[in-house]
């Protein structure tokens, strides 16, 4: 994927979850009176433009050539997707129906494991707008272990073995505030979301190059070996677990308050990534190089996560907002109040009320006001000796740590 036009770390977190995702609960870490899957739940954010279908596709296509093949549809409703997760897909509907009657709002529960992998460069196509319910689901089921049970009108037990759920989705701030409702900020589905922003590379591919049949091949039979070798109960290396121990206790939030129950959360989604990348180096046993590259994978998406999530909010006007900072960060100079009122005149009654949104971005400190106009405010990660002693950025492509500034 190297002459691509998306982002490289579209590609990395498209390969980690679709990894994960070829993993399932096949490869996982005990953990208290519980176990912890490889499944992880990823978002592809960034302007419309920023080739995040580029990225996602391939990763996809990979692991349903080596043979998976519990792809979710790309739009669908809550009790579909259940259809699926739970694999009677493939039928008409009549059929379909009669199949829920009989294996899942019976008495008799489903005897394998049920996976499905969310393939969605345009998540909002895949689950609809504001779908509270649907999202409630997939927060249930991000670390759901052992049976999963709902009722349904008629009082019948719903009822699936091990299902395992992994999201790999792409979607701008614009879009992302259409299906998260603003009351979905700390619930649920939003604190197991790993968003991934990402920006448009200036890389023009006129005729991409079609996909090397023989390296194809190649990649189909290391997953099989993946497989085979990373199975079973994963386990950490003493020094490994001393560092994930540090990790989990100097862990400081991403300072952003819409991301502390995702905060709550971060240990579990590091401990994913560690398996992941055991898995990608033909190992079950995690060694101190797979936690220093995923808290330094971790740590880079963390610190673009408010960047991706833009204005994100509750006040009416986040929209407008962000599309004003998404502007002024995409400008090399400073921008005038003329070329901002250009971008903005359709969604505002005057210009009025777009000096008082650039106040509001001023006394937040998003934006500075200078001579001529506005910019905004960029800033540089400060890094504990705590955090830096298992963190490792050059590990990252160039254009990865251009996003720490």
């Amino acid at each position: 994927m190297e002459d691509t036009e998306s982002p490289r770390t579209f590609h990395r977190w498209s390969c980690i979850a679709a990894l994960g995702a070829w993993l399932g609960n096949r490869f996982h870490l005990p953990f208290g009176h519980s176990q912890i899957n490889s499944n992880v739940y990823v978002m592809l954010m960034g302007n419309a433009g920023t080739r995040k279908s580029t990225a996602i596709k391939p990763a996809a296509s990979l692991i349903k050539k080596a043979g998976y093949t519990r792809i979710a549809a790309a739009r669908t409703t809550k009790e579909k997707f259940l259809l699926d997760l739970a694999g009677d897909s493939g039928t008409d509907d009549a059929e379909g129906e009669d199949i829920l009657e009989k294996n899942l709002f019976g008495d008799d529960k489903i005897s394998e494991p049920a996976e499905i992998l969310v393939a969605a460069d345009e998540f909002n196509v895949f689950i609809g707008n504001g779908n509270i319910d649907f999202l409630s689901l997939l927060g249930v089921l991000w670390d759901h272990v052992g049976e999963f049970e709902d009722r349904k009108k008629n009082s019948k037990s719903f009822v699936i073995d091990d299902p395992v759920v992994s999201i790999l989705a792409g979607n701008t701030p614009t879009g992302f505030s259409l299906a998260f409702p603003a009351e979905a900020i700390g619930q649920g589905i939003f604190s197991r979301l790993i968003l991934v922003h990402g920006e448009t590379t200036g890389r023009k591919i006129t005729w991409p190059r079609p996909p090397d049949e023989k390296d194809t091949l190649r990649m189909v039979s290391l997953l099989h070996h993946i497989r085979k070798i990373s199975c079973g109960k994963a386990s950490f290396s003493p020094h490994a677990a001393d560092a994930c121990d540090t990790i989990y206790k100097s862990f400081k939030g991403v300072g952003d308050v819409r991301f502390e129950s995702y905060a709550n959360r971060r240990f579990i989604h590091f401990l994913k990534l560690c398996m992941i990348h055991a898995a990608a180096s033909y190992r079950s046993e995690l060694q101190l190089e797979d936690v220093i590259l995923s808290n330094t994978v971790l740590t880079h998406a963390e610190h673009t996560m408010p960047k991706a999530l833009g204005e994100f909010g509750k006040a009416k006007n986040s929209d407008i907002v962000n599309k004003i900072v998404s502007f002024l960060e995409s400008q090399t100079g400073v921008v005038t109040r003329k070329q901002i009122w250009q971008q903005v005149h359709n969604d505002l009654d005057s210009p009025k009320q777009m000096y008082e949104l650039l106040e509001n971005l001023i006394a937040a400190d998003k934006i500075v006001s200078t001579k001529g106009g506005f910019s905004p405010v960029r800033r540089i990660r400060v890094e504990t000796s705590c955090e830096s002693e298992y963190l490792d950025f050059s590990l990252l492509t160039e254009e990865e740590r251009s996003y720490l500034t």
